[in-house]
């Protein structure tokens, strides 16, 4: 049975952008782990060594608990670090909208952005195109489906940060279930 300061507290997906990449910003999750409980967040989980925190918060401020995170891994590890933080809420929301096929929705990547940019923005932005992507922009998320992989697809992130004005981090479907999947109550 959950206490009355469990029932308060929020689930929340944090989203860490270029951590563990190529011997480049070092972050071992046991470390993440122990300095996000130092700063209040609680019951704190990683997922593979790419930056996927769950946790619980009872502020309720997602921008702040971005700040929060990254203010706290620049202070420990000396890099600073985008962070993304969605309720698991706004993260399933994500995930079921996905606008492909199951089939394709199996191959795809889900882009989360920082806010959901404008609609002239979107517009300017969904007018580039690759052969063999396919790509969908819909409230604060990218889906991507790349016919030949992503290692493959020309698709161009830094293109959409720069034109939709937002920062960006991608996460696979399999990648996507299994932090819904931790983030369960």
């Amino acid at each position: 049975m959950l206490n009355n300061m469990e029932i308060e507290k929020k689930r929340y997906i944090a989203l860490l952008r270029g951590i563990n990449v190529g011997g480049h910003k070092k972050v071992p999750m046991i470390e993440l782990r122990t300095l996000l409980s130092k700063i209040g967040l609680v019951g704190v989980n990683t997922y593979i060594q790419s930056g996927n925190v769950i946790f619980q918060s009872e502020k309720t401020d997602t921008k702040a608990l971005e700040d929060l995170i990254a203010n706290s891994i620049a202070n420990n590890f000396g890099f600073e670090v985008p962070v993304l933080v969605k309720t698991r809420l706004e993260f399933s929301t994500i995930f079921f909208n996905c606008p492909f096929d199951e089939e394709k929705k199996k191959d795809s990547y889900f882009i989360m952005l920082s806010e959901e940019p404008g609609e002239q923005l979107v517009k300017k932005a969904s007018q580039k195109t690759y052969t063999n992507d396919e790509y969908v922009i819909k409230k604060d998320c990218i889906y991507l489906f790349c016919e030949n992989g992503y290692g493959r697809s020309k698709f161009n992130l830094s293109y959409f940060e720069k034109t939709l004005n937002v920062d960006a981090t991608a996460r696979n479907y399999k990648t996507m279930l299994k932090l819904l999947s931790l983030s369960d109550i």
